[in-house]
């Protein structure tokens, strides 16, 4: 981290910032300051206002209330062209790059050499060139295509093309959200580099461990809200995560007790059943079984098969090996359809292409399933809907303007939480939750494991798959360790069962295969 000269004035300083969209407040009298030389992390809850903040800052949203002044002079960011020449850049979590054009083309976009001729390519390339050094990516060719690129140096690219403007400023909103561990030791190697150069960098992430390992200074917002600025290493994770969700973290440790205290070993006939299911290039044959009222969790690293494994459990890969049997009966599970038929449900990690449907109200999406069910010769009545509807909001908590509201203007953690009302709202024997919490906040979080751990209790079968294994340690009753894409072994949960357990039983069958 840099020390800082106290006597230092901000680059920037956002006092008493308020928006109001549609009629609706959506900042409150935010106070914002970044310094030259620090990263800076914006912090918060979904819904907290850190989007808002970035939009308030880049132009995107007109300031209704406060002052915003750049290197001490007020400034009127009416657009995101009036940001950028008051010296503020950006980079989104959703890298808009040009796929068909070079990594030169797409840095310089907007901003090529020109001479009385046109456009000079060789002089556009060199620029570009100079600018990937800076981020230490001088080995790229410039008139490679974006599209070959990994994930972490295509945001790296976008980085580069918002410094081509040089600007004082670097907005980074959720830059490593899908991105692996060594991908974002890439891209931090880079934003350290930029902090040395003296640019003062916004980093809005929800990864804790990632706001702590790059960031100088942390602003905490909540519910529209500011709740304080303070030194990284001052503030402790706990802390932290109790000014964002306003309350400390026995939930969180209350969860994890109470599936301990409710765990016992399963007895009588299970609910689900496989015996040697697989597909080929997808999973090994595998046995599995689930009892009602039991969490399953599906332990391994990236690659293992997790998300695979579940898509076979639940219908939507069809395996080409094995038998399924559902309360002692054989089924074959042919589509997602045909697995609802027979309660089984399945919610995607991927909650937009594979789940939510933006442009379908909360009520809408809640009820969806029920329905195809039901079919639409029968339709829920308005009644019904309604009640489930109202109930299911009530207690999982979605914040939204309205049932009526359509689903795109909820907070990731939010749609997340209708998606699991959708399928609760189908009465399921067995539910299996591909990263029901990834993307979503420390609040959201626990709401959702919280959940969980109620469908079990009501006794819902549940197969849990996150790529956070202490989630799958919390909620586990049982947990299945997969490697290469196939089952290595089972373990009970229990008081002596950790994370390291996990990792020590996957480097074992390392060991085991060498």
């Amino acid at each position: 981290m840099t020390e800082r000269d106290a006597s230092a004035r901000p680059v920037v300083e956002m006092t008493g910032i308020t928006v109001v969209i549609e009629g609706t407040p959506v900042l409150h009298g935010v106070d914002l300051r970044l310094f030259g030389g620090e990263i800076h992390a914006l912090m918060g809850g979904n819904g907290a206002g850190k989007s808002s903040m970035v939009k308030a800052l880049t132009g995107a949203y007109r300031v209704d209330a406060g002052e915003v002044r750049i290197d001490g002079e007020p400034v009127a960011l009416s657009g995101p062209a009036a940001a950028e020449a008051a010296g503020v850049a950006a980079a989104f979590q959703d890298v808009d790059l040009c796929g068909n054009l070079s990594i030169a083309e797409n840095v310089m976009i907007g901003h090529e050499e020109r001479r009385w001729y046109g456009i000079s390519w060789r002089a556009t390339r060199r620029r570009a060139v100079a600018v990937l050094q800076e981020l230490g990516l001088g080995e790229l060719d410039p008139k490679q295509s974006v599209s070959a690129l990994s994930p972490a140096i295509q945001q790296l690219v976008a980085i580069a093309r918002a410094l081509v403007t040089q600007p004082k400023v670097l907005v980074l909103d959720e830059p490593t959200s899908s991105l692996d561990a060594d991908e974002v030791a890439t891209l931090f190697r880079a934003l350290r580099r930029l902090r040395e150069q003296g640019v003062a960098i916004l980093f809005v992430s929800h990864f804790l461990e990632q706001v702590y390992a790059i960031s100088d200074r942390i602003t905490v917002l909540r519910d529209g809200r500011g709740q304080g600025e303070y030194p990284t290493r001052e503030l402790d994770r706990a802390e932290l995560i109790s000014k964002m969700i306003g309350k400390d973290l026995t939930e969180l440790r209350r969860i994890g007790s109470e599936r301990r205290a409710h765990r016992a070993d399963p007895t009588g006939e299970p609910v689900y059943r496989v015996v040697g299911l697989g597909k080929r290039g997808d999973f090994d044959a595998t046995d599995f079984e689930l009892h009602r009222g039991e969490v399953v969790g599906l332990g391994g690293l990236r690659g293992s098969g997790r998300s695979e494994f579940g898509q076979l459990l639940a219908g939507v890969v069809r395996g080409d090996s094995g038998t399924i049997q559902i309360d002692g009966r054989k089924v074959v599970l042919s589509s997602p359809a045909a697995a609802l038929r027979h309660r089984i449900a399945f919610a995607s990690e991927d909650r937009r292409d594979g789940g939510i449907i933006e442009e379908l109200s909360v009520r809408d999406n809640i009820v969806l399933a029920l329905q195809a069910i039901r079919g639409w010769a029968r339709p829920i009545s308005h009644a019904e809907r309604d009640a489930l509807v109202e109930r299911f909001m009530e207690s999982f908590d979605i914040v939204a303007p309205g049932p009526d509201a359509p689903a795109k203007q909820l907070s990731g953690g939010n749609q997340q939480k209708v998606l699991l009302a959708r399928w609760l709202a189908t009465r399921p024997h067995v539910l299996v939750l591909d990263e029901p919490t990834r993307g979503v906040d420390i609040a959201a979080k626990v709401e959702i494991q919280a959940r969980v751990a109620e469908m079990a209790r009501d006794g819902v079968a549940v197969v849990f798959i996150s790529s956070e294994l202490d989630e799958v340690v919390r909620l586990s009753d049982r947990i299945a360790i997969l490697k290469d894409r196939r089952k290595i072994g089972e373990v009970s949960n229990g008081p002596g069962l950790s994370v390291d357990t996990i990792i020590e039983m996957i480097a074992a069958a390392d060991e085991d295969d060498a």
